[in-house]
């Protein structure tokens, strides 16, 4: 019996052990389901420190490089942007290509040893030729655009910039604020493909919203009165008013991604890695700045924004500034 009753208490014993040892495990096992929520700022954050490429030197970069032409960068522009890019007149009224952004698509050319094969184009044109592989990079005072991301790949900014609405001194007072733009009435102009045209499409009444190539095409519309308002960005603008002081800057336009970048195309990592590092440089040796100011100083003379005829020729010698 002694030996029945001891029997009896260790069993007890060793099922009350085994229920203490298992009431813990919903709080042990708590922690393991909560992990992939607590760990995942952590692994955002340091997302880029797992660049692999970060860890190669530059000329381990370079000799993995693959461009669209061997040894060339070929760069995308629309040269209607002043003073990011445009054509400046010489001596003798012939157009060259100049501005700070194609100043830095030079720089990052030397940078890695390449020819740089800057083809002016359309706006749109910029994005598609891109985004299809047919240029190394776009530079045309492109932002970072989320939408954009599908297409190409962006580079670090390399200039801060902002957004500006802009009409004539004479309907300044139109404008007193953003919300007054939303108005049918008037005809409110952006650049087609831009993100001014994005902005245009969220501050105006839809039907007043008109699509210009370029911003050349929207500042003479604006001085001839057809449109009463435009989305110009900050810079750009600041620079048509100089040439065209009927213009007024009249309105501050919040955008998210306020700076320029470079378009990149799809895929090519090594390459925007490089251009990463390139910009960097142009920024802490003074270059940037240097490009910026001698901009818009080049800016204010005689100047020529648009794209050339086949013979590489102003088609409209009366268009200059």
């Amino acid at each position: 019996m002694k030996k029945f009753l001891a029997l009896m208490l260790a069993l007890v014993m060793v099922f009350a052990l085994a229920a203490c040892g298992e009431e813990p495990a919903p709080e042990t096992e708590a922690p393991e389901t909560e992990a992939p929520e607590s760990e995942a700022p952590s692994e955002n954050t340091e997302a880029p420190e797992e660049n692999p490429l970060a860890e190669l030197s530059t000329e381990e970069l370079l000799a993995q490089l693959e461009t669209y032409e061997d040894g060339v960068l070929t760069v995308a522009t629309s040269p209607d942007f002043a003073p990011y890019e445009f054509y400046a007149l010489d001596e003798n009224g012939e157009p060259y290509l100049a501005g700070f952004d194609l100043a830095l698509a030079k720089y990052l050319a030397d940078f890695m040893g390449l020819e740089c094969d800057i083809v002016a184009m359309d706006f749109d044109g910029v994005l598609n030729d891109v985004g299809a592989g047919y240029a190394d990079i776009g530079m045309a005072g492109l932002s970072p655009d989320p939408d954009r991301e599908d297409a190409m790949s962006f580079s670090d900014l390399y200039y801060l910039g902002g957004q500006s609405f802009v009409t004539t001194q004479d309907k300044a007072d139109l404008f007193p604020d953003l919300e007054s733009i939303n108005n049918p009435e008037y005809s409110i102009g952006a650049q087609n493909g831009s993100i001014q045209l994005d902005l245009a499409n969220e501050y105006a009444a839809p039907e007043s919203v008109i699509p210009l190539v370029k911003v050349t095409d929207i500042v003479a519309e604006l001085v001839a009165g057809t449109l009463d308002g435009a989305f110009i960005e900050t810079a750009v603008a600041e620079n048509y008013a100089v040439s065209n002081p009927e213009l007024a800057i009249v309105l501050e336009v919040p955008y998210d991604q306020a700076g320029s970048a470079c378009g990149v195309v799809k895929g090519n990592d090594v390459l925007l890695e490089l251009v990463n590092r390139g910009i960097a440089q142009a920024i802490s040796d003074g270059s940037m700045a240097q490009f910026v100011a001698e901009a818009n100083e080049l800016s204010l003379g005689e100047i020529y924004e648009g794209t050339l005829d086949a013979e590489g020729h102003i088609p409209d010698a009366g268009t200059a500034a």
